[in-house]
């Protein structure tokens, strides 16, 4: 499997993630299926303080205790859960992430995090502190870099003039390229990489019933599901050529997929170097549907 530098850090991580998110609740398999992805390729695993109130992350750090330093541990943080547990509120400062960042790395069993992200973010946001706060845990070595997790180009340019993070996760895919309106050319201008979320489009585009999404009626999304299968063979089958989609832009350095099953890991694994998309194939896919821009969440 490909390997990318994260911005311009020592971070490599592999073209395709694990998304820990979809990680069944409880699951015997986990930590095998965890095990079974390192095996095959997949180098960065992504998880947050906010799912499954903390275990999740705890099962990432069962699975890797004992080869920490061969993989990539990505966790979130900013959601801070109420003490009777009814829901979460948003929190950045500077106090709360150095409060949080030591739970993180006790459930992850570790004593540093490769990468560190902002699990959202406003303009209303503090973000000179939160940044500090990123800063100091670099300093002392609990964390080896920081990013954040937002599809809102307004913060994100505030973040690339005062920060100097590596990494920008954002939801990308042929039913949302809303990134490519500014995000990705001027992300990939900085050197700061980009972590593409939903790539499979909750399924939409390989194997779920066409609904409508975003901004895209059933049929629009039929059409795009049809254009995918068109280009997929047994070489590249459709999750592997909505994959390429996603990472033809150079500013992509890794897919970040939910991944829940031994089948599902099997199927992502069909992503290989052969399965490039060539221009042409992009630009067939590209011109499949109108763009979508952002309207909210600016």
């Amino acid at each position: 499997m490909n390997s990318h530098a994260l911005g311009k850090s020592d971070l490599i991580v592999s073209e395709i993630s694990f998304g820990c998110m979809s990680l069944e609740t409880g699951s015997d398999q986990n930590i095998a299926l965890l095990h079974s992805a390192f095996e095959n390729g997949i180098t960065l695993f992504d998880t947050a303080d906010l799912y499954d109130q903390g275990a999740n992350e705890t099962t990432v750090g069962n699975a890797f205790a004992g080869i920490r330093q061969q993989v990539v541990l990505a966790t979130k943080v900013g959601n801070q859960w109420r003490a009777d547990g009814s829901g979460w509120d948003w929190n950045p400062t500077k106090a709360y992430i150095l409060q949080a960042v030591e739970k993180s790395l006790k459930r992850l069993q570790t004593d540093y995090i490769d990468l560190y992200q902002l699990h959202g973010g406003t303009l209303d946001d503090p973000i000179d502190e939160t940044i500090e706060a990123f800063e100091l845990l670099k300093q002392q070595g609990k964390i080896r870099e920081y990013g954040i997790s937002s599809i809102r180009p307004n913060v994100i340019q505030q973040w690339i003039d005062r920060s100097a993070m590596v990494s920008v996760m954002m939801q990308y895919s042929l039913l949302d390229r809303r990134p490519e309106e500014t995000s990705l050319d001027l992300l990939h201008e900085h050197q700061i990489s980009v972590l593409a979320r939903g790539s499979l489009a909750k399924g939409l585009l390989v194997n779920k019933p066409a609904k409508p999404y975003l901004t895209y009626t059933a049929e629009a999304v039929r059409r795009a599901a049809d254009a995918i299968a068109a280009l997929s063979d047994a070489d590249r089958n459709s999750t592997a050529t909505a994959i390429q989609f996603v990472l033809r832009h150079p500013a992509v350095a890794t897919a970040v997929v939910g991944i829940r099953t031994g089948e599902q890991l099997s199927d992502i694994l069909n992503d290989q170097p052969s399965s490039v998309l060539t221009e042409v194939q992009w630009q067939q896919l590209a011109g499949t549907l109108p763009v979508n821009q952002y309207d909210q969440h600016r």
